[in-house]
């Protein structure tokens, strides 16, 4: 397994090894004591089904106290995986890293507490699964917009499909966003 720098510190590319042969694949998708440097603790895995092309899903959080870390994969297609940090006197601030995630390249990406997160669905039939160290929490969960120019994520699509929720989020000057960078 390697771990991947990203032009932010925090945010990680992970490439599992892969062992293949004419029967197949093998390959671990999470191991406590290889995933050590991250310091992340998985407390709940997420699955979601998103069936078009060209779908958007973000941007993302959990507020605090229970921010969310997250280890994301593609099990089936392919997406445009975008982390954004929202953590107010970071070095980093509203700065952000897309990676492509794909079945055929098995790579996961490492989004730390104080990041929003979404993704763009780059083909049909997409299978996305992802860790958390923060169980879900209805009453910290945010949205901020996905074409907020305070932020400008190159999504590379004018009209993506979305949900009634992406539509509705507030830009990130009108959220109550409260992360707060720690050194």
């Amino acid at each position: 397994m390697r771990i991947i720098d990203t032009k932010i510190p925090e945010v990680k590319i992970i490439e599992p090894d892969v062992f293949g042969d004419h029967r197949g694949y093998f390959m671990e998708t999470w191991s406590a004591g290889k995933y050590e440097a991250l310091n992340f603790t998985a407390v709940q895995d997420n699955e979601s089904f998103t069936a078009k092309k060209g779908t958007l899903r973000g941007l993302h959080f959990q507020q605090s106290p229970m921010a969310q870390a997250k280890i994301v994969r593609v099990v089936k297609g392919s997406v445009l995986d975008v982390a954004v940090d929202l953590r107010k006197g970071s070095p980093t601030y509203l700065q952000w890293v897309g990676v492509e995630l794909t079945e055929e390249n098995k790579r996961q990406f490492y989004i730390p507490r104080g990041f929003a997160h979404g993704f763009l669905t780059l083909s049909d039939d997409v299978i996305f699964c992802y860790k958390v160290d923060n169980p879900y929490s209805k009453e910290c969960d945010r949205s901020i917009r996905f074409d907020d120019p305070a932020i400008g994520v190159q999504w590379g699509i004018e009209d993506p499909i979305l949900s009634q929720k992406d539509l509705d989020a507030p830009k990130l000057c009108d959220s109550d966003c409260n992360f707060v960078y720690e050194d």
